[in-house]
């Protein structure tokens, strides 16, 4: 029998790494007298291209934005269809419908929880335009196959990389040698956070471009730096865009937190390692399934229960883990569970059972760079003290 203790204090599901590194920077940037996009953005773009290893970087005010102007640049529009995956937050459809194109939803594969590349073979119409594959977690989606679709349907591919910062397909970082484009979050919870925020890298000049108009309200080229010495007042609106800007008040906790991401990367993985270790054991617990062809940046750390070998389901373990002072998420709820889209389109759980049988078993444990050595242990105690309480 356990003999598991209840700590005093709860350990939350997220807790954001700042030092004095990123808090200088801010205090440094806010005495600059140039607050809004300048200089520091400008830096945050060169610097975050350079390490993914893409042509262009244009920093946002989030990965929906991102997302947004990234299928805006590539042309997609009303009587278009998009495909992607129901397991994500819905700014990945909410976006697609804001083109006024269609979203259309491909079956994860059950053992990664991304997008599988045979059932978007199948949603493939002459209707069809792009595909938004959605790295889950950090886990990277299977692209070889995915950029096949692409290339032989002549689709654009935009990626939703807001979990995969660090991650690599086969050696490669996402966002390296892209043919479309990938778009990160940097909001609080993300492995880089700028509070809130978001980038679209590329290595296509014309989307680059295109991105940097739709995002600027429509502006013309530079116009951002028309109050500065040297620059014009002139400008003109080229599309009724978006004010989506990133300021540089966000880029500078963004340049300092890419200063520091392997440190806490590092973390993230020694954390993701033990996780493993200890839930490998119980046969009540399925942790994650990392193919060859993925290194993990582990995000997020995405246990599934095992409900055939429990008393009890997801729900009831999460008020467990509540119960012991331990702070989760779950990720996702389907989109296409969501009122908005099934009132739309019509959508059933049963339209996509391995996103259905995922969701119903999934529970987001903490998993940060400040996590000290007592909360992870602690962490896996109480997720083992229940699995052991409520095993059949």
């Amino acid at each position: 029998m356990s003999n598991f203790r209840v700590r005093e204090n709860f350990i939350p599901y997220n807790r954001p790494d700042i030092t004095n590194a990123e808090i200088g920077e801010v205090v440094d940037t806010l005495k600059s007298g140039w607050i809004a996009r300048g200089p520091r953005t400008l830096q945050f773009e060169q610097a975050f291209a350079k390490y993914v290893g893409a042509k262009h970087a244009l920093a946002l005010n989030s990965c929906t934005a991102a997302l947004h102007v990234s299928l805006l640049s590539a042309g997609i529009g009303p009587g278009d269809e998009v495909i992607t995956t129901p397991m994500t937050f819905a700014s990945t459809a909410n976006t697609v419908i804001h083109c006024g194109a269609k979203p259309v939803f491909a079956d994860i594969d059950y053992r990664t929880g991304c997008i599988d590349p045979a059932e978007v073979a199948k949603k493939i119409t002459p209707k069809t335009k792009a595909i938004v594959p959605v790295h889950y977690s950090g886990q990277v989606c299977d692209l070889d196959p995915i950029y096949a679709l692409a290339d032989k349907y002549h689709l654009y591919v935009s990626e939703d990389a807001a979990h995969a910062l660090w991650s690599r397909y086969k050696g490669r970082l996402i966002g390296n040698h892209l043919k479309g484009s990938a778009c990160y979050s940097f909001y609080a919870t993300k492995n880089l956070t700028t509070g809130e925020g978001g980038m679209l890298v590329t290595d296509n000049d014309e989307i680059d471009a295109k991105a940097r108009i739709w995002a600027g309200q429509g502006m013309s080229k530079n116009a951002w730096n028309r109050y500065a010495k040297g620059g014009s007042w002139k400008y003109d609106i080229c599309e009724p865009g978006f004010k989506y800007n990133m300021f540089d008040i966000q880029a500078a906790l963004g340049l300092r937190q890419l200063d520091r991401l392997e440190e806490m990367q590092q973390k993230r993985l020694k954390i993701a390692a033990q996780y493993q270790a200890a839930f490998s054991k119980c046969d009540a617990l399925d942790p994650p399934f990392v193919p060859e062809y993925t290194t993990h940046c582990w995000h997020l750390y995405v246990l599934r229960i095992v409900p055939e070998n429990l008393t009890i389901d997801r729900d009831q373990f999460i008020v467990e883990l509540n119960n012991r002072n331990v702070g989760t998420s779950v990720h996702f709820i389907p989109v296409t569970n969501m009122s908005a889209y099934t009132s739309r389109y019509g959508f059933k759980p049963s339209d996509f059972p391995n996103t259905e049988k995922h969701y119903q078993r999934i529970i987001s444990l903490p998993l940060y760079p400040t996590m000290t050595d007592e909360e992870v242990q602690y962490v896996i105690d109480a997720v083992l003290d229940i699995a052991e309480k409520f095993h059949k």
